[in-house]
């Protein structure tokens, strides 16, 4: 029940001929290091290299974003100016190579997002060779994820909370009896589940303090001088959600506590990026902490995978390894998986003829 789980499940809910039901360990609601996307920050900064699924996916979410944004203020999101650092010293490092697509000046989302500018060099801070800015969104996922399960329900979705140890087993949980196709959204999970057990999942750990303070301004930079797996990125949740300020990708790592160390760099790095945190003056003492928080993104050598296979003779389609980028790129993902799941049901009503 992570952000790409219930989109899909939101979107196959309008398809009249298909009954879905979701099985969740974690739900919204839930705070565990397991379940990534309680997490997020979670906003729309495109990363997919063009010609990826990753790329096809953010492009075709934005557009639903931004009519949820404009359209359902109750679902938490609210447009952000944005604004984006690139520095030539961070290529190669684990966050330069996270931000490559999104620091570059002539990027492929340019005609995507509204107001997309390059920003001239006297506008960029000290050490940084890049700067773009832009209109993004915000999510509250406190409010989201309620919003996505609250959508699926009306549309008649059943939601069970569950221990799955293989996928075949999801099946049989089906609330209109054994399931005809099972949709594989466990995210980092997809690593330990039997049946799956993808050995290209690994966590790429994040940091984040929330905080109650206001920056004016979405913005983060490609790195820091802190450590190659270290970032800065700023951006205030919708309606009452605090301001994220992180943070890390530490490749390969479960640590699930924060680290106090990291925090306290953090905050530090994000004032110093966006002032207006602390206007009075300038010191992480300033700062009104709700909490820390410590997510895994569901990391997967190669990229994502969203494709059919059969796992003892059931179909099954994958939808995981979503990353950092799983609310940028779920609706994106939700229809993809709508095409395959429709494929599949097409192909065994032409076997029952």
């Amino acid at each position: 029940a992570g952000v790409v789980g219930l989109t899909t499940a939101h979107v196959l809910s309008k398809n009249k001929h298909v009954s879905v039901t979701v099985i969740a360990k974690h739900m919204p609601g839930d705070y565990d290091i397991e379940y990534a996307s309680p997490w997020a920050g979670a906003n729309y900064f495109p990363v997919g290299r063009p010609g990826s699924a990753l790329q096809k996916f953010e492009k075709a979410t934005w557009p639903e974003l931004a009519r949820i944004c404009r359209e359902v203020p109750e679902a938490g999101i609210h447009f952000q100016e944005t604004v984006v650092y690139g520095r030539e010293k961070d290529k190669g490092t684990a966050t330069g190579d996270w931000f490559e697509e999104l620091c570059k000046e002539d990027a492929w989302f340019k005609d995507v997002v509204p107001n997309f500018r390059v920003l001239p060099k006297s506008e960029l801070p000290p050490g940084c060779s890049t700067g773009t800015s832009f209109t993004s969104v915000c999510i509250n996922t406190a409010i989201y994820l309620p919003w996505l399960v609250g959508q699926c329900v009306k549309q008649g979705v059943t939601v069970k909370r569950a221990i799955l140890s293989h996928i075949s087993e999801a099946s049989s949980y089906h609330s209109q009896g054994k399931a005809d196709v099972i949709i594989n959204c466990t995210g980092i999970l997809a690593s330990k589940l039997g049946g799956v057990m993808d050995t290209n999942v690994y966590p790429g750990r994040g940091q984040i303090v929330l905080v109650r303070n206001e920056p004016g301004v979405m913005v983060t930079v490609s790195g820091t001088d802190d450590g190659s797996e270290e970032a800065t990125y700023v951006m205030q949740r919708a309606v009452g959600g605090g301001t994220i300020l992180g943070g890390c990708l530490q490749h390969g790592n479960w640590e699930s506590q924060p680290d106090p160390n990291l925090a306290q760099r953090i905050m530090q790095r994000s004032i110093e990026l966006a002032p207006k945190l602390a206007p009075k003056t300038g010191k992480v003492t300033e700062l009104s902490v709700i909490r820390h928080g410590v997510g895994l993104r569901p990391m997967r050598n190669g990229g994502l995978r969203c494709e059919t296979e059969r796992i003892d003779g059931q179909r099954v389609v994958h939808a995981y390894g979503h990353a950092g980028y799983g609310y940028q790129s779920s609706w994106g993902t939700a229809w993809e998986v709508e095409k395959l799941v429709n494929d599949v049901l097409i192909k065994k009503q032409r076997a029952k003829l």
